[in-house]
């Protein structure tokens, strides 16, 4: 399930979406375990009755599932009911199959009967308890959480960006005004409506845009590496993403020192996925500076709502460097 991909709470899951494909496997593992637990008296023969059954479940889960990934487009197309129609008659068919393909010629018509009818039964609990999960995540909830994240990154943003161009005003006027238009498109940016996706070229320019304003106060102490040929400019990303994680690099990793310091950005493409990192120098006397810990776990949060678990953010220190990795799936925006 991806919170921007589909806001209608009557749409079928994304068969193609790791968060959809793990539950789906841990709750029909879930329920296999608990009907051995009720046909059984004991841990130990209920755990034997489970492993016993696995033989024949996991094969029909997976043979569904690889049918349900394959035909997720097509699926997606339908309306909601038949869609659950078209997704439990899939599972009906390929569970039957292989019932009828293990049994041999001496298939039991009761054994199929009840296996055809525990299908049905697992199906139904699954397509209702992913369709609770995506109306907990609504629009209107989504919509509040995204707000409130994001309105927690504007404040400290806001504060060194205008510090910055008040102490220009005085002594170089033109270049104050320059950092005011900069300043007026970040404005712009964070006025945008966070229920949609941007694309990575508006990302990266509203970097250069902040890094722009930083250079104004940090001087030559501030010097950033961009490495971005290879990034996928059309990729569609949320918002403010990649912003607060350089508006870290430079608090933590230039402002504290005393010298210069080295920020590198890296955004490229590989394969299906869109990967970015952002490093810095890393001073372990002001490892525990407020905000680095709270503004990484508001984007984390954040790629969730978009993604659900397609999306990460991984954190590393490395040759006295402070590294920032966040991988999420590629998609590019329509022409």
């Amino acid at each position: 399930m991806s919170i921007k991909q589909n806001f209608s709470t009557d749409a079928l899951p994304d068969f193609r979406n790791l968060g959809v494909i793990a539950r789906v496997l841990l709750g029909v593992n879930a329920l296999a375990f608990a009907g051995a637990l009720v046909a059984e008296a004991t841990w130990s023969r209920a755990l034997e009755r489970f492993l016993h059954g696995a033989v024949l479940v996991e094969p029909m889960l997976l043979a569904t599932l690889l049918l349900l990934y394959v035909l997720s487009p097509l699926l997606a197309r339908l309306r909601y009911w038949a869609g659950c129609a078209a997704v439990a008659a899939l599972a009906l068919v390929v569970s039957g199959a292989l019932h009828v393909g293990v049994a041999g010629p001496e298939v039991d018509a009761g054994g199929l009967a009840r296996t055809l009818l525990v299908v049905a039964l697992v199906v139904a609990s699954l397509l209702a308890y992913l369709r609770l999960l995506t109306r907990a995540y609504s629009p209107a909830l989504a919509e509040a959480r995204l707000q409130a994240l994001q309105s927690r990154i504007r404040p400290h943003f806001l504060f060194n960006s205008l510090n910055a161009v008040l102490s220009l005003i005085r002594q170089e006027p033109k270049r104050a005004e320059a950092a005011l238009e900069d300043l007026a498109d970040l404005f712009r940016v964070l006025m945008q409506d966070t229920r949609s996706f941007v694309r990575l070229a508006d990302e990266i320019a509203l970097l250069e845009r902040y890094a722009a304003i930083e250079q104004l106060r940090l001087g030559e102490r501030l010097q950033i590496t961009w490495e971005l040929d290879a990034a996928p400019l059309d990729a569609l990303l949320p918002p403010m993403v990649l912003q607060p994680l350089l508006e870290n690099a430079v608090y933590h990793g230039v402002e504290s020192g005393t010298g210069p310091g080295r920020v590198v950005v890296h955004v490229s493409r590989r394969g299906a996925r869109v990967l970015a990192r952002i490093e810095n120098p890393y001073y372990e006397e002001h490892a525990r500076r407020a905000g680095n810990r709270m503004a990484q776990e508001n984007i984390r949060e954040r790629l969730q709502l978009f993604f659900d678990a397609e999306a990460r953010l991984a954190t590393r220190i490395a040759g006295g460097r402070y590294v920032v990795e966040v991988e999420m799936p590629y998609r590019p925006a329509q022409a």
